[in-house]
């Protein structure tokens, strides 16, 4: 895939949308959102997985119980009075919720009662989504039943991971499953309904961005969780061991974010039995995601090709070793059965040439970011702008660095010095995001992508997540009122300037 023209694009995830509710959702505030986009000129929407979030794993989105499922979280309590399926003054009860950030746990409780009402109003006047419900369990059955049957097993289990079910649960006995969902029938239907109003709220969402000429690019992570939906429903495409554990996990050697690498713990997939299969799993999931957005990128790509393996005793991922993936088999199956491949590859970190290889090979583009350029290898490094090439798409910074302020405040002398002599200019904090907009704007890349953060011009404190640690992460929300007010004439200008107009002028004043 290659993109047709030069672009500007925007990262923001749902979350960090304005909401009175706690958190951003698929409500009034997001229809904003995209309607402040396209006023700035943007064509592509950036966002963070969408799938459910757990606190216990920091909330992250990186790490669900389901690689298909949406986040209840996300959905409108707005939406939902539209719907009828709650009246306004359910609203009115509510506790009032920072604007700044997230609180998960709040956040958590309140939406709980909300959707319970929700769904005692749903079966109430059931035959009015009658069709529709029964249409979408219908087209998503082959991941949602899945996905609720696990759901309402763990609430059933006390929370307990799946390999400390009964053993008959555990391994699928067909008869034991049978009777336990007939038990747990209410609550399955409660998971069916959840799911429905979910994807209702997101697909409306998304017509209005295609609406507007604003593309969506949804982020798939790479690995899924070992207490997951997927795991317990596939265990035969993981590499367990004869009780179900993991014999290997996923994680990625040291790098620039840390010393003694990342261990992430997550069930390594078994490629040659996926091969086996004709990467049916893999393919339902890339589908199921083209019906979410419209590109995709996928996280931590160079797994795609080779895979960090970590034997599962090990509590650093030093002592791991590289696994390879039949990459060519995988990606010729994709693109036959998706011929437009619209994949946007991560290949951020420990690159080497045969990950290179295979993104030339499918013309896949891949993933720069600004701040990693400044080094003091700035004449060969391939962040910097002069290295660049046109298939690619450009980053300041993404959701694991820090925004540019925090970054640039946070930087050694040398650093710095490096930058100021590379755009020739003495070099403010206050102004620092736009010097590095205007070079990643003028960059050769098709598309650059931008943070919310950056435009506003906050600091460290607006970063969303810091990659090895679990806690206080994901939290950060803006308001609209943060908005400068020449923020759009100037941005504006220099996207017209830098050839990334959609409306193509021919020139410029």
């Amino acid at each position: 895939m290659s993109f047709k023209k030069r672009a500007c694009g925007l990262l923001c995830h749902i979350t960090c949308l304005p909401s009175a509710y706690g958190i951003g959702d698929l409500g009034p505030q997001a229809y904003r959102f995209v309607d402040f986009m396209s006023e700035i000129k943007q064509q592509f929407w950036q966002i963070l997985p969408l799938s459910p979030t757990n606190p216990m794993s920091g909330n992250s989105p990186y790490s669900s119980a389901s690689a298909f499922a949406g986040n209840p979280l996300l959905i409108s309590p707005e939406e939902l009075v539209k719907s009828d399926l709650l009246l306004p003054e359910d609203l009115e009860s509510l506790d009032s919720f920072s604007d700044h950030f997230v609180d998960f746990d709040t956040v958590i409780s309140s939406r709980e009662i909300l959707l319970a009402k929700a769904f005692e109003r749903f079966q109430e006047n059931e035959s009015k989504f009658q069709t529709a419900f029964d249409n979408f369990c219908h087209d998503h059955s082959i991941w949602l039943e899945d996905y609720v049957t696990f759901r309402a097993f763990k609430i059933h289990f006390d929370q307990k991971a799946w390999t400390g079910w009964p053993p008959e649960i555990k391994n699928r006995e067909p008869t034991a499953l049978d009777e336990l969902k007939k038990e747990l029938e209410k609550e399955l239907y409660y998971g069916r309904f959840i799911q429905f109003i979910f994807y209702q709220q997101w697909q409306k969402l998304k017509y209005y961005c295609n609406e507007k000429g604003i593309q969506i690019v949804g982020d798939i992570p790479y690995y899924v969780n070992y207490d997951s939906a997927d795991v317990w429903s596939h265990p035969e495409l993981f590499k367990l061991d004869r009780n179900k554990r993991p014999k290997v996990v996923a994680g990625v050697p040291p790098d620039y974010f840390s010393q003694t690498g990342q261990l992430w713990g997550n069930p390594i997939y078994d490629w040659e039995r996926l091969k086996e299969t004709g990467f049916d799993w893999w393919l339902l999931r890339i589908g199921h995601n083209l019906s979410l957005y419209d590109q995709i990128r996928i996280d931590h790509f160079r797994g795609m090709v080779a895979f960090w393996q970590v034997p599962a005793k090990e509590t650093t991922a030093i002592k791991g070793k590289w696994m390879q993936v039949p990459i060519y088999d995988f990606l010729d199956a994709v693109l036959k059965k998706f011929p437009d491949l619209p994949i946007i590859a991560e290949d951020l970190g420990y690159i080497t040439d045969d990950v290179r290889q295979v993104l030339s090979d499918y013309n896949l583009p891949g993933m720069k970011v600004l701040q990693f350029a400044f080094d003091h290898s700035l004449p060969q490094n391939l962040y910097a702008p002069h290295n660049h090439v046109q298939n690619c798409v450009l980053y300041i910074g993404t959701h694991d660095n820090n925004t540019v302020k925090g970054w640039f405040v946070e930087s050694d002398d040398a650093t710095k010095s490096r930058l100021g002599r590379y755009i020739n200019k003495w070099l403010e904090t206050e102004s620092i995001h736009w010097d590095m907009m205007a070079m990643a704007l003028k960059s050769v890349a098709d598309v650059t992508i931008l943070t919310m953060q950056d435009l506003l011009g906050l600091g460290s404190e607006a970063k969303m997540n810091t990659p090895g640690t679990r806690d206080g992460n994901w939290t950060w929300r803006f308001t609209f009122a943060q908005i400068p007010s020449d923020l759009k004439d100037r941005l504006n200008d220099m996207i017209r300037l830098y050839g990334r107009d959609p409306d193509d002028p021919e020139s410029v004043d």
